[in-house]
Parts: structure tokens; C-alpha cells; sequence
């Protein structure tokens, strides 16, 4: 079956499904439709934004569905009655068995980790968080629990230093699209031999959730070892963003988002938490074990931006 022969329904929403989408279509394949989440008001001003997966849809002059509820007997009715091979799922809602059962070949997702391990919403972001040497990229066929379907294929990403879940992200795009045709062309020659991943999880390792991010899964406690806080900084950014609150005035505290971080071992008698700054150039808080060294963040109201900028326009209220 030559690529343009096989019709395939992508799903999906944020901006890593829409590079996806745009990897399939380029290869030559035939995206019958797309389906993604409906136009929701966002920002400050609630002005009504489209996804990422339907404005790369729009440019293509690709057909897009955008249900509110994937149960819809409607909905349903008019995926059967758009002929297709294959669904290719990525960072979208749990399907319907009744959804996920309807294209001949399969329907199978991609997933941001070396599933058993790290399932949940945001893969990505606890594994930097963790502290974690190796991840990568999985497609498995979907099932009626989240994550959990058998293997189709995997490939390891290795993490550098000082990783963040930004430049993460990019690599996820890049490895997850040559993923994703591998499966495809996988599927469509009828080849697959799916893995159960509690082979996998047989293994010995331990396993780890990656549940949504919180609020609170973003504040930065000082008492913690100084690495693990960089790394959760870096897990968090550039989004959602890790904070502290900091003393901007007298008496008057406001939200910091740090971004990027260096961990300074050494033995010292401050509090956790106190900030140590020349006001000039550096911008340190102590840890039990050292400091964390803070080189880009972002003051509530300010732009993000390096230590040093910030410094020039900014005095702390507490330095030593």
C-alpha cells in the first residue's frame, strides 16, 4: 500500500502533535481528518484561540472535527463515515473503545517516555524533575486504561547536563516524528508484533507516574538538596514555570519564576531559603547542602530575564 493510498485520522491539540501532524502529511501520507480540542477563550484578554493541530490542519486544507464530547453517537457516525486505515493519537483526550476500535490497522498512540515508565500528562516535565539520565519516545496501540496498551515501538532519548523540559520538548518533536512514521509504515505493512508492557515492567526498575502539574508541584522549597530543586527548575521550564515568593518591598512578597540554575555544593550556617546577593551580579539561596544559583527568572510583572538584567533595575531587601 503506497503512502498516499493509506487514510489515517489524526488526534491531537498542543504545538508537539501539531509538528506530528505536520511530519505524516509531509511524508506523503493522506490525513483524512483531523480531531482536536474546540476553540477555547484563553489569555488575559479571553480572546477565542484555535489549537495548534487545527491551524496546521486549516493550512492544509485538511477537514477538522472538534467534538465536545467523544461519546457523541453523532461524533462516532461521522468518523465511520470517513474512511480510514489508521488513528494516530498525540496529547489528546482519552478515547472511547468505540472510537479507538474503528480504523482496521489500529489506533495507536505516542507517548513522551519509555513507557511502562512515566505514564501520565506530563511525561516530559518529571523526568527532568526526577533527575533522570534517559527517557524517549513510545508508540503503543491504544486500550481502555490510559498508557497502558501494548508496545509498538520505542527509542531512547539520552538527557545532556542542566536539561529543561524546553529543549526537551524539541527533542521529543524530532525523535517522536521519525516515531511515528516507523509505526505507521509498521502498521501498514501489517508486520507489528505488539509488546504487553508488563514484560517491561518485569524488569526490576522502579516505575514512576507522571501525573498533570499543579500549583503546588511548582513551588520551590529551600529545604531540599540544592540539585534536586535545579532540576525541579528545570523540569518546570520554561513551562509552567518553577516560584518561590521573594521580599520585593518591606513587608511585601510577590512571585519569583526561576527558569535556570546552577547547584553550588558547600557547607555554610545560613537558613534555607535566605538569599545571598551583591545586588550586581549574582543571585544565590541557600540549601542544606549549598546554594542554588539562580541565572534566569522572572519577577511577578517583569519580563523573563538574566540574573545580571534584573539586578540592575532590582535591589532585594534581604543580601548578604
Amino acid at each position: 500500500m503506497p503512502p498516499d493510498s493509506l487514510r489515517i485520522i489524526f488526534m491531537g491539540t498542543p504545538e508537539l502533535a501539531a509538528h506530528i501532524l505536520e511530519s505524516i502529511i509531509t511524508a506523503g501520507y493522506q490525513v483524512a481528518a483531523v480531531v482536536t480540542a474546540p476553540d477555547r477563550p484563553a489569555g488575559r484578554g479571553r480572546k477565542v484561540r484555535q489549537s495548534a493541530v487545527k491551524l496546521s490542519a486549516l493550512k492544509y486544507n485538511i477537514p477538522v472535527l472538534q467534538p465536545e464530547n467523544l461519546k457523541a453517537p453523532s461524533f462516532e457516525n461521522t468518523l465511520k463515515e470517513i474512511r480510514h486505515d489508521i488513528q494516530v493519537v498525540v496529547a489528546f483526550r482519552m478515547l472511547p473503545e468505540t472510537i479507538w476500535k474503528l480504523p482496521p490497522k489500529g489506533c495507536f498512540n505516542l507517548h513522551a517516555s519509555l513507557l511502562p515508565d512515566y505514564r501520565g500528562a506530563a511525561p516530559i516535565n518529571w523526568t527532568i524533575i526526577n533527575g533522570e539520565k534517559e527517557t524517549g519516545v513510545t508508540t503503543f496501540l491504544i486500550d481502555r486504561q490510559i498508557d497502558t496498551g501494548n508496545i509498538l515501538l520505542q527509542q531512547k532519548i539520552p538527557l545532556r547536563p542542566f536539561e529543561t523540559a524546553g529543549s526537551l520538548h524539541e527533542k521529543v518533536k524530532k525523535c517522536g516524528a521519525k516515531l511515528t512514521l516507523k509505526t505507521i509504515d509498521l502498521l501498514k505493512s501489517g508486520q507489528a508484533k505488539p509488546i504487553k508492557q508488563e514484560t517491561l515492567a518485569n524488569s526490576g526498575k522502579k516505575l514512576h507516574n507522571a501525573p498533570k502539574i499543579h500549583k503546588e508541584d511548582r513551588r520551590i522549597w529551600w529545604n531540599a538538596p540544592c540539585a534536586d530543586i535545579v532540576n525541579k527548575i528545570h523540569g518546570l521550564s520554561p513551562y509552567p514555570g518553577a516560584f518561590c515568593e521573594v521580599e520585593t518591598k518591606k513587608g511585601h512578597f510577590s512571585n519569583l519564576k526561576i527558569f535556570k540554575a546552577r547547584p553550588l555544593l558547600s557547607e555554610h550556617n545560613h537558613q534555607p531559603g535566605t538569599i545571598l546577593t551583591d545586588n550586581k551580579s549574582f543571585l544565590h539561596f541557600a540549601t542544606p547542602d549549598g546554594y542554588v544559583e539562580v541565572t534566569e527568572l522572572q519577577l511577578e510583572g517583569k519580563k523573563r530575564m538574566h540574573t545580571e538584567e534584573l539586578l540592575r533595575g532590582f535591589r532585594f531587601e534581604t543580601r548578604f
